[in-house]
């Protein structure tokens, strides 16, 4: 039985920050720059992402877990939009938004923070994404080859 990977969006699959930062410089008097539309839509994958989660889907049981922004309701629609523009329609299929990741069921969770959305009360192992020991997706696909081979 295949292993089940969640990954979470925002600072794993996609560089939130650059564009938070960007878009808060641009429009100082928005105090919420994640509600700007468009911007999820537009951010820039992490280096190695895309490549590293073909590989995944390929030997193993691979979702998109991603808390939606409250404060943008048009971050729904375009993080759905992001997944297809950088995968394809079937991985579109599995993205999954939810603001309590602790909901899901599943082997790991690969995620750029401890906590703040469920991460701390996940069931499975948390792969902390852009940490000392997982800094990259090479770190991460050299820890996982050893777990779901």
């Amino acid at each position: 039985m295949q292993k089940r990977i969640y990954i979470d969006m925002d600072g794993v699959l996609c560089d939130f920050k650059a564009a938070y930062y960007k878009a808060k410089k641009t429009h100082p008097n928005i105090e919420f720059p994640q509600s700007i539309p468009g911007l999820f839509e537009d951010l820039d994958p992490w280096p190695d992402a895309i490549k590293s989660v073909y590989y995944l889907r390929s030997v193993a049981d691979v979702y998109v877990l991603s808390a939606p922004s409250v404060k943008n309701p048009r971050s729904y629609m375009e993080k759905r939009i992001w997944i297809e523009q950088h995968f394809d329609y079937e991985f579109a299929k599995r993205l999954i938004l939810a603001t309590n990741k602790s909901l899901m069921i599943g082997d790991y969770l690969i995620d750029d923070y401890d906590s703040g959305n469920g991460q701390e009360s996940f069931t499975g192992e948390h792969i902390h994404f852009a940490s000392k020991r997982f800094p990259d997706w090479q770190s991460v696909l050299d820890y996982l080859s050893k777990k779901i081979a």
